[in-house]
């Protein structure tokens, strides 16, 4: 499968293949976003999925994918750094703000950044009509979160703060996905890269859901909260694998940019599953939002 995703890079096929990953990253991620943020703390509930997915990358890591090259080394440990810290603020900000008031931000701030970055670090160009995507695209994430922050009955105070997290968190986003498609693309085999960096990533979130698990009272129950671990940690493998594969055979812009369509699942998922309301204003929102990705994608 290496050989084959490989000899994709810069073709017609492969950049078809990317934009089907980018969309199954977005559905995906708005289903792993969700889970963080459902039934248990989110603390513990990242701690759970962080720890199975340790559990799970490591015996591919280091008995079936090649082992990594001497320079990955360096580039796994700032993966680490930046993930870490892309983690513990987003915990901070689901725990303070409703699900679909802290999404929409923390996803809205990440194409723009990237799509800036990636042109300074990849060299990667884009149309006039392709800005004007992202910028709807953007425009429309941001629109979604003002209207949702509006329309809360909670503590606004508490929500401005989860808002300032999402944002910081978003800033983030930014950063690893840049990061990471950098990274992806410096080893050989874009396997050692997703499996290496899913054993070394799950390592420090688990001993901070522990800690807050021993402070809940009641504790969550152990074993729904590891089913519900195991089943993030395969979400978490099918939506990042996704999106790092789409960077490493197309543009890394196009790659995040799509990605965020995955607040508009959010909203359904937040609807359906979450009980949170829906309006015809935000189905507006998030039409646009849908509008500016497609024009990411049909104005290269």
């Amino acid at each position: 499968m290496s050989a084959w995703l490989i000899s994709l890079e810069g073709t017609e096929a492969g950049h078809q293949l990317a934009l089907v990953l980018a969309l199954a990253a977005a559905f995906l991620h708005a289903v792993f976003g969700a889970m963080q943020k459902g039934r248990f703390d989110p603390w513990v509930m990242r701690g759970a999925i962080d720890f199975s997915y340790f559990a799970i990358a490591t015996p591919f890591a280091l008995f079936v994918v090649p082992w990594p090259e001497p320079h990955m080394w360096k580039i796994f440990a700032g993966a680490f750094v930046i993930h870490f810290i892309y983690k513990y603020l987003q915990a901070m900000a689901y725990q303070r703000g409703a699900y679909t008031v802290v999404y929409p931000v923390v996803r809205g701030m990440g194409p723009l950044f990237t799509v800036i970055g990636a042109g300074f670090v990849f060299g990667e160009t884009y149309s006039g009509m392709q800005w004007g995507g992202v910028f709807l695209l953007v425009g429309g994430i941001f629109g979604l979160a003002l209207y949702n922050y509006f329309t809360q009955l909670t503590d606004r105070r508490e929500l401005l703060h989860a808002l300032g997290l999402a944002v910081l968190t978003g800033a983030m986003v930014a950063v690893y996905t840049t990061y990471d498609a950098w990274g992806i693309r410096a080893t050989v085999d874009p396997f050692t890269f997703l499996a290496w960096f899913f054993m070394i990533d799950g390592l420090a979130m688990p001993i901070f859901g522990w800690k807050r698990w021993k402070t809940i009272t009641p504790r969550p129950p152990v074993v729904p909260l590891f089913k519900r671990g195991v089943a993030g940690a395969l979400v978490a493998y099918a939506s990042f694998g996704s999106v790092m594969l789409a960077t490493r055979l197309d543009k890394v812009g196009e790659a995040a940019v799509l990605r965020e369509t995955s607040v508009v699942f959010a909203a359904a998922i937040g609807v359906l599953f979450l009980k949170e309301t829906v309006g015809p204003r935000r189905l507006f929102l998030m039409a646009l939002i849908a509008l500016g990705a497609v024009f990411v994608e049909t104005g290269g």
